[in-house]
């Protein structure tokens, strides 16, 4: 039996099992689920381009001379199968997103054309032509963590609308440039003032750290977006992981002077907020004040959309399903929400289907809010 065949086989194939199947627990088993479904929820086509390309390879050598090798090559085209339903899978993602937008009385945003090339062979690649990045803008004392990226399209439009982003990472962890940058690129291209920031960690920052860093981007976004073409009027914030729990307290507690030291009169204020795979609990220690979303929930909040997975291992999707209903039962509250069949935590990660659908969600969850406050669309 060939080795150098023995090896993808069973490490794909255990790795295709964990996506299909994750396990909660033990710890062990769940955090190895979400790293097979980090990859292969999202890039199932590539492991199946490996196992294909090597089976042919290895049968077309002649390498396959027993009947334990053509075993093998049955389990690799088994392995194929479930890659075929990952694949199935990150589709269906469309249909889910159509269905919210409908239950919250949104139309579909139009028809745009999917970046199939970077799909199908190249979904890690997330730059674009007519995007330029600005990175390393210093927003506020802390170095490195106190940093943030612009994204601007190369025309530099006027009135443009402004996209914050946070990254996740349970706040020990995380870069400002490497989640959600397939939306952030997106919604660039399109004339968007795009922000991407850290800020400071665990175990050197605190709850209240991390919620005054967030709000100093925003304060920084509305004092000087305009200076590369943003307008405040519509100013967007969304999240991923630890980012959405800090997207959500920032939406409810905006020019809150409590979680503004230093700057108690700067505008924190946000016309629309979007969670990606969000953490909406407690935080890990007592900060001497409530640290849950679920905490802050109140009439005047800015409309929500919400997307999670229902495989994520973890942050279990009945969490995020909890918050939804929570911001519903506190009108005028709207809120879509948005539950991914076969998704896992960091959808957000590369151009894949699943998140595809999900921009085109956020695509007509914003025009939906603009429209509402009159204000033209881009």
């Amino acid at each position: 039996m060939p080795f150098g065949y023995l090896v993808p086989v069973i490490l794909v194939g255990l790795a295709t099992a964990l996506a299909l199947v994750p396990a909660r627990r033990p710890d062990l088993l769940a955090r190895l689920s979400f790293r097979a479904g980090v990859v292969l929820d999202e890039l199932p086509q590539l492991a199946l381009y490996l196992l294909l390309i090597t089976t042919v390879l290895t049968i077309a050598q002649g390498d396959i001379k027993s009947p334990a090798g053509w075993v093998l090559v049955g389990v690799a085209i088994l392995v194929m199968g479930g890659l075929v339903v990952l694949i199935r899978r990150g589709f269906r993602a469309r249909r889910s997103v159509r269905r919210a937008l409908a239950d919250a009385r949104i139309a579909p945003a139009p028809a745009r054309r999917w970046p199939w090339l970077r799909i199908v062979v190249a979904p890690y690649y997330r730059r674009r032509r007519d995007v330029t990045r600005v990175p390393n803008i210093s927003y506020g004392d802390a170095g490195r963590r106190n940093l943030l990226d612009l994204y601007l399209h190369r025309s530099r439009p006027a009135g443009a609308p402004i996209l914050i982003h946070l990254h996740g990472g349970g706040y020990s962890g995380g870069h400002k440039n490497s989640q959600s940058l397939p939306l952030i690129y997106h919604l660039a291209s399109r004339g968007w003032v795009c922000i991407s920031a850290n800020y400071r960690l665990r175990p050197s920052a605190g709850f209240r750290d991390h919620l005054t860093d967030a709000k100093k981007v925003l304060a920084w976004a509305h004092k000087r977006a305009a200076e590369y073409g943003g307008d405040p009027a519509t100013m967007v914030m969304s999240g991923s992981s630890a980012g959405a729990h800090l997207t959500a307290l920032c939406a409810f507690t905006q020019n809150d002077s409590r979680f503004q030291p230093g700057f108690e009169d700067s505008e924190t204020s946000l016309a629309a907020a979007v969670c990606l795979n969000g953490y909406f609990g407690e935080y890990y220690t007592g900060p001497g004040l409530p640290s849950s979303p679920f905490d802050y929930v109140r009439p005047d909040g800015p409309p929500f959309f919400i997307a999670h997975g229902d495989l994520d291992t973890e942050v279990p999707v009945e969490q995020a399903r909890a918050f939804a209903e929570r911001i519903r039962q506190v009108p005028p509250n709207d809120v879509v929400y948005v539950e991914l069949p076969g998704g896992q935590h960091a959808f957000d990660l590369f151009h894949s289907p699943r998140f595809e659908a999900v921009i085109d969600g956020i695509d007509a969850f914003i025009a939906s809010v603009r429209s509402a406050r009159q204000q033209p669309l881009p």
